[in-house]
């Protein structure tokens, strides 16, 4: 993971930033860059959404209540599950095409047998039960999260709120193992000197426990902002923010949109936008000319090899993307 400390100034907005690791520039590098954009603070306007069903309501205030809640199945629920699993239908894979045409279903049956034999799922509700779980309404949907406060706070010392955001395909189980160690270190052997943090893990809007938006256009900004809106109504006014995979682009819309309330940016997967119709270009002509783009031999020679292994590799293997980006209730 790359722990990024970036001056608040920072201005997050540029499109073709490139975002390295603080210990990479040097103490004289990040001088540098702090004194080139201080002047640069540019921030994302947090706007107002609907994402219920139907119009929004003319009158009336929204519930802003926060209710408890609780994870339950039932004997009818499993036994319907087990039912569907044993009427499963497989089609018989080609002889030799492991996983290169899709999912194995000699590969599958045996998935399917754990899910049906093994696999205690009251036991995993009850483990999902650990932490308290809450719902509350945010802009005409229910939104899902955890906030767990540590049991024990040592005398003077301040309690940090920090949100976690999870990715794609991923749920707020992801923090489980991670945030005794975050609000009660001590308990887990680290240095007595360090932050206590309560932690917020919400599921983003259609994920695990959180309803799914009514309305076409919803993305990660209006995610960033039905998150402020939580951690407000949760009385936080300032807080640190951690995200991956989803959770890294909506928790820096987070720090774009409302820069005086993110105290500390953390991510584990770091977009890197070099956008454009000529960066494009320049891509798929350079390694036939480079002079042509810029490119010298020495680039080609170390560039090509990267999107020979990655990006092909990429695109042969995101198939599911596709179908997600463009078609997505026919793969619901």
């Amino acid at each position: 993971p790359t722990i990024l400390c970036l001056p608040r100034s920072f201005d997050y907005s540029q499109k073709n930033a490139v975002l390295v690791p603080a210990a990479a520039l040097g103490i004289g590098g990040l001088l540098v860059f702090w004194l080139r954009s201080r002047h640069k603070i540019k921030t994302i306007e947090m706007g107002d959404g609907w994402w219920g069903a139907g119009e929004r309501p003319l009158k009336g205030k929204e519930d802003e209540s926060i209710r408890p809640f609780k994870i339950e199945t039932s004997d009818k629920e499993i036994e319907d599950l087990h039912r569907r699993l044993e009427q499963a239908r497989y089609t018989p894979p080609l002889e030799g095409a492991a996983f290169h045409y899709g999912f194995n279903s000699n590969y599958l049956r045996k998935v399917v047998a754990y899910w049906r034999n093994q696999f205690d799922w009251r036991k995993q509700v009850e483990v999902l039960n650990k932490y308290p779980h809450f719902h509350t309404t945010i802009e005409g949907i229910d939104i899902h999260f955890i906030h767990v406060k540590p049991s024990y706070v040592p005398h003077g010392r301040a309690v940090q709120p920090l949100l976690m955001v999870h990715g794609w395909p991923g749920s707020f189980y992801e923090f489980y193992k991670i945030i005794p160690l975050l609000t009660e270190p001590a308990k887990h052997g680290l240095n007595g000197d360090d932050m206590v943090f309560e932690v917020i893990c919400p599921s983003i809007p259609g994920y695990g426990f959180s309803e799914a938006p009514h309305q076409k256009g919803f993305d990660t900004i209006a995610t960033a902002r039905i998150f402020h809106k939580l951690m407000n109504r949760l009385g936080f006014k300032q807080f640190y923010v951690q995200g991956g995979d989803w959770g890294s682009r909506i928790t820096t819309n987070m720090a774009q949109m409302l820069p005086q309330s993110v105290k500390g940016l953390h991510l584990n997967l770091i977009f890197i936008s070099k956008q454009g119709l000529g960066r494009i270009i320049s891509v798929m002509l350079g390694a036939y000319v480079p002079w042509l783009t810029g490119l010298t031999r020495e680039d080609v020679r170390r560039v090509y090899p990267f999107i020979q292994k990655n990006i092909y590799d990429l695109l042969r293997e995101t198939g599911y993307l596709h179908i997600q980006a463009t078609k997505p209730d026919t793969a619901g």
